[in-house]
């Protein structure tokens, strides 16, 4: 099962940057259209863009999200407990140890990322290491290093990235055709109606692929999760210790200040707030991850 599972996760990452891909070379073909009425220089340099985009996203997405995450690293002199209950974990699973982050926040909350176990790596809040018991805190690793294990992270860490690079091609699409048809207006180019046709391929990107996006990171979570509670349960043999840590984990609490729409997907519950603000509302109708209700009530059965 648990190769079924990389090997579904691998095809995932594939299909993702696949798409990633067409995109961009799409809207360079309209770009092309849109600005100088065509030519295959445009889309030569779309594809090409999307080929460093995706390498970029492969190897150093981990890193960008980190950033955006505002995690630093853990030293092992500071966050002692820490680096030993990763340790006895990976032991356990037979991996690497990740690299070990933490994020200045009281809410408690976590999350993995990484393209592969070699290259991983796992951020806590400050808040989680103070409030968790050590079975407890040992779970929600045990959740995280199990997101690893099953490469689940390869697909959600480059989802950050490349959702949010498609979002600003099809609006510098868009852009692009609307000066290509000023730029053209008082001409008699035949190639005008195309122009016009192309540049509307802009203004259909720039409304699904935010939306395509967020479904994109819908669809990635209710499953996964309930997944990486199981695994999570088959590194420490017990099930009261995650069950403990998820009802720690209530909505409202677990929100994280430097959390975003964009990688709410990676945490192991929410970070952003589905009661109050301007955008609580959305934030509910995207959440990828299954009620904590519902996840206990699984691993109460186990």
């Amino acid at each position: 099962m648990h190769y079924d599972l990389v090997g579904q996760n691998r095809r995932r990452a594939a299909t993702v940057m696949v798409l990633f891909a067409g995109v961009v070379v799409l809207a360079s073909w309209a770009l092309s259209a849109a600005v100088s009425g065509g030519g295959v220089p445009f889309v030569a340099i779309g594809a090409i863009l999307a080929l460093s985009v995706v390498a970029v996203s492969y190897w150093y997405s981990d890193r960008l999200v980190m950033s955006v995450s505002h995690a630093r690293v853990a030293e092992r002199s500071d966050y002692q407990r820490y680096h030993n209950v990763v340790e006895g974990l990976c032991l356990a699973a037979g991996i690497p140890k990740p690299t070990l982050y933490v994020i200045d926040d009281e809410a408690p909350n976590a999350f993995a990322t990484g393209r592969d176990p070699s290259h991983a790596s796992i951020a806590v809040t400050t808040g989680l290491l103070d409030q968790m018991e050590r079975v407890e805190l040992e779970a929600v690793l045990a959740h995280e290093l199990s997101h690893i294990k099953n490469y689940d992270t390869l697909v959600s860490t480059n989802v950050v990235l490349l959702t949010a690079l498609s979002v600003l091609v099809s609006d510098v699409t868009l852009r692009a055709g609307r000066w290509g048809g000023m730029r053209h207006s008082d001409d008699q180019n035949p190639s005008k109606g195309p122009q016009q046709a192309l540049a509307g391929i802009g203004v259909v990107l720039l409304v699904l692929t935010p939306i395509s996006a967020k479904l994109l990171r819908h669809s990635l979570g209710r499953r996964r999760e309930y997944m990486a509670d199981v695994g999570a349960i088959e590194m420490t043999r017990y099930p009261p210790g995650l069950i403990r840590a998820l009802r720690q984990l209530d909505d409202e609490q677990a929100v994280v200040h430097s959390g975003a729409r964009s990688t709410s997907h990676l945490w192991i519950q929410s970070p952003v707030s589905h009661q109050s603000g301007r955008d609580a509302g959305l934030n509910r109708m995207f959440d990828n991850h299954p009620p904590l209700e519902d996840r206990i009530a699984v691993l109460e059965r186990l």
